[in-house]
């Protein structure tokens, strides 16, 4: 993407925001509550139509499209908060992401539960009884079921325990690595998203502030203490 800017009525939540996310490497966006990380999710994936700008998906322009052609064009949103429909158990869950495809292959289905073994063994739960590492297992898994070429994250880790963080980082690592797929990280918990990330770009107040290599970011002592707050 390139020069994006997006405002909400009078506010410029983004002020000419350029970055790109690479097949095969995890780039994560960081800064602190009211950066500008979400607004540059909703724009990518169209739900918030930006004022300027480019926005290119494997060459194809997509910035003008609707939101609800993004994921034909691989692109996948697991939005903050962990959004399962709780009355549809894991399984219905996990084919409705998979609808983008046409019909839902059983092998699609098995892929994920081999990601997420926890979600092979409550299948016919209804989600409303699972766990919140398991619905955000859930909602990741539902967005791998439509096979992106790019996955965006929003805050992944937020309100979860340390060690199903680690678990779904360790799975995002593993997904980049082994399929190629492009992933877009915001997060809040910088220390954890620079330590699986490839690059990053530090917002503040909707502008970037500083896109480096992860552990570049990770080192820099006074970038880290006036915007990772680590």
């Amino acid at each position: 993407m390139k020069d994006l800017s997006t405002s909400y009525g009078p506010v410029r939540a983004l002020h000419g925001v350029s970055l790109s996310a690479e097949r095969g490497r995890i780039t994560a966006v960081l800064g602190a509550n009211g950066a500008g990380k979400t607004t540059l999710l909703r724009t990518i994936s169209g739900l918030v139509r930006s004022q300027s700008g480019t926005i290119e998906l494997d060459g194809t322009r997509v910035d003008r499209l609707a939101a609800e052609r993004m994921p034909a064009l691989g692109l996948a949103q697991v939005p903050e908060g962990r959004g399962v429909i709780t009355e549809l158990t894991v399984d219905e869950n996990l084919r409705l992401g998979g609808l983008v495809r046409g019909r839902v292959r059983a092998a699609e289905l098995e892929r994920v539960y081999d990601l997420f073994p926890a979600l092979a063994d409550r299948r016919a739960a209804v989600a409303h009884v699972l766990s919140g590492g398991e619905r955000q297992m859930l909602v990741i898994g539902r967005a791998l079921m439509s096979r992106p070429r790019m996955l965006l994250l929003d805050e992944p880790s937020l309100g979860l325990a340390p060690r199903i963080v680690t678990q779904i980082f360790d799975l995002l690592r593993s997904l980049v690595e082994r399929d190629g797929l492009s992933v877009l990280l915001v997060e809040q918990n910088a220390r954890s998203a620079l330590s699986i990330a490839h690059h990053g770009v530090v917002l503040n107040l909707g502008r970037v502030v500083a896109s480096a290599d992860a552990s570049v970011l990770a080192d820099d002592d006074q970038l880290r203490h006036a915007y990772l707050g680590f």
